[in-house]
C-alpha cells in the first residue's frame, strides 16, 4: 500500500440513481416512494430547450415541497457549452432549500469544468449563507472527459460520485453503434463459428473505477436504454459490480429493482465474508497470518474483500 492512503469514499448508499426530467411533475412524487438511493432531477436531456425554464421552476418547487425521504436528493444541471448553466446554479443555489444534496454535472471533459462550477456555487452559498455544501456527481461523456479522467476526480472537494454517460461517449468517441451500454452486436471475436461477445464499455468502466477508488469517489454506472431487456440490464450491472462500481442508474422505474437487487450483497455472500474474517481472526490468535477456507487460502488481502462486503451491507441495512 502506498504511503498516501486511499481515502474513504461518502458512506451512503447509492444502488440506483432514478432519473426523471424536470418537465414532468407527474413523476416527481412517484420517485419520491420509489425503491431509488438516489433521486436525479433532470434539466439537461430529457427537457427540451423551450421547457428548459419551467423545468427549472418545476424541480426548485419539488425540491422545497415534496417528501424525499433519506434519498440522495439530485439535479442534473445543463453542459457547461450551454446558456442555460449557470442559470440552473444560481437559481437552484439561491431558490431550492437546504433539502437539495447534490448538482450533476454533464459531459465534464477535464477538471476546469469542475473548477468554474465548484466558484459560482462556492460564491453563492457564502452569500445565502447556505449551512450544507452542495455535492457534485460528474458524468464521463466524452473522449477528453476519460483522457482527463484522474484530474476530474481530484478536482472538488465536493466531488462524490462518477458515472458513465455510455451515449454521448459512444458518440464522441466515433463509435459505431445506437445502442446504451450492453453488448453491441459487432463487437465480438471469432472462434471458428462461435462468436464470443466482448463488453466495449469494459474499458472506461475500469478507468473510472480506478480514478474514483484513488480519490475517494463513489463510482457508478450510467444507463442501459432498453429497458424491456431485464437480463441485459442485470448482466452488466454484475459486471460493473464486479468491476467495483457501487450502482447504476435506472431510466425506467422497472430497473429500479434490478439494480437493488445486484448491487445489495446477498445473504450468502455476505455470510462467506463474515466466516472469512472470523476465521482470520482465528488466525490471527495462533499467531498466523494466512489461513485456509473451504480449500482456498485466505490472508491480510482477503480480510480487506470481505470488508468491503459486510460494510455495504450494514451501510445498506442501516439506510
Amino acid at each position: 500500500m502506498s504511503f498516501r492512503l486511499q481515502p474513504t469514499p461518502p458512506a451512503r448508499p447509492n444502488r440506483c440513481q432514478l432519473f426523471g426530467p424536470g418537465s414532468n411533475t407527474k413523476l416527481f412524487a412517484k420517485m419520491a416512494a420509489s425503491g431509488a438511493d438516489v433521486i436525479n432531477l433532470d434539466l439537461e436531456d430529457s427537457v427540451a430547450p423551450s421547457d428548459k425554464d419551467q423545468a427549472r421552476i418545476n424541480v426548485i418547487e419539488a425540491i422545497n415541497t415534496i417528501d424525499w425521504g433519506t434519498k440522495t436528493l439530485a439535479v442534473r444541471i445543463n453542459s457547461l457549452d450551454t446558456p442555460y448553466w449557470y442559470r440552473d446554479v444560481v437559481d437552484l443555489l439561491e431558490q431550492a432549500g437546504p433539502r437539495l444534496d447534490q448538482i450533476m454535472i454533464p459531459k465534464v471533459g477535464c477538471a476546469e469544468d469542475i473548477y468554474a462550477v465548484d466558484a459560482l456555487v462556492t460564491a453563492i452559498e457564502r452569500a445565502k449563507g447556505r449551512i450544507k455544501p452542495v455535492a457534485f456527481e460528474v458524468i464521463i461523456e466524452s473522449a477528453a472527459g476519460l483522457a482527463h479522467v484522474e484530474a476530474i476526480a481530484a478536482a472538488s472537494p465536493r466531488l462524490q460520485a462518477m458515472s458513465l454517460g455510455a451515449a454521448d461517449f459512444a458518440a464522441s468517441m466515433g463509435m459505431q453503434t445506437t445502442g446504451i451500454g450492453g453488448t453491441q452486436e459487432n463487437y465480438y471475436m471469432l472462434q471458428g463459428e462461435t462468436r464470443h461477445y466482448a463488453d466495449p464499455w469494459h474499458w472506461a468502466q475500469t478507468a473510472i473505477v480506478a480514478a474514483c477508488r484513488t480519490h475517494g469517489i463513489l463510482p457508478v454506472d450510467g444507463p442501459f436504454g432498453d429497458f424491456s431487456d431485464d437480463e441485459g440490464y442485470r448482466a452488466q450491472a454484475r459486471r460493473c459490480a464486479t468491476l467495483g462500481m457501487v450502482g447504476k442508474w435506472a431510466i425506467h422505474p422497472k430497473q429500479i429493482a434490478l439494480a437493488n437487487e445486484v448491487f445489495t450483497p446477498s445473504e450468502a455472500a455476505v455470510a462467506e465474508a463474515r466466516e472469512i474474517l472470523a476465521a482470520m481472526e482465528t488466525a490471527k490468535a495462533q499467531g498466523a497470518g494466512a489461513t485456509v477456507y473451504k480449500g482456498r487460502l485466505v490472508d491480510i488481502a482477503s480480510i480487506k474483500q470481505a470488508e468491503v462486503i459486510v460494510a455495504q451491507s450494514d451501510l445498506i441495512a442501516g439506510a
